[in-house]
């Protein structure tokens, strides 16, 4: 169904094996935590976009509103994972960050994460500057 995975590259031509994280360039916050985690997140397969980017817009197809209510994750195999379940899935990518998923096994862990996602995305651009 989504065949740019293969296709869509950053600003420098660079692409991503294991999937493409997708974050709001206009917060503050989440601008911060991308600028920290890319480094971490490239060496595991993965590319960060804007989801402001032209590109990511026309291939997630959502209005604005849903478009930018929280962080995407477009996975290899063309999966579009939104808010704590796209975090799940990048912890279940990196070592340290498996406890994480395996605690997110547990139905009400999963849903406890899921709600403490949704109260951090709706609060984000009230934290100020992040970095």
């Amino acid at each position: 169904m989504i065949s740019l995975i293969s296709e869509l590259t950053d600003a420098k031509g660079r692409s991503a094996s294991r999937g493409w994280v997708f974050f709001d360039a206009d917060c503050a916050f989440c601008s911060a935590w991308a600028r920290r985690l890319h480094a971490m997140l490239a060496s595991r397969g993965f590319g960060l976009a804007p989801l402001q980017s032209p590109r990511v817009r026309a291939l997630l197809s959502l209005p604005d509103g849903e478009l930018l209510r929280e962080m995407r994750l477009l996975t290899a195999d063309g999966s579009v994972l939104g808010g704590a379940d796209a975090l799940i899935h990048l912890a279940r990518n990196i070592w340290w960050a498996r406890p994480v998923y395996a605690l997110a096994q547990i139905p009400r862990v999963r849903a406890l994460l899921a709600a403490a996602y949704r109260w951090l995305a709706e609060r984000r651009h009230c934290l100020g500057e992040a970095g």
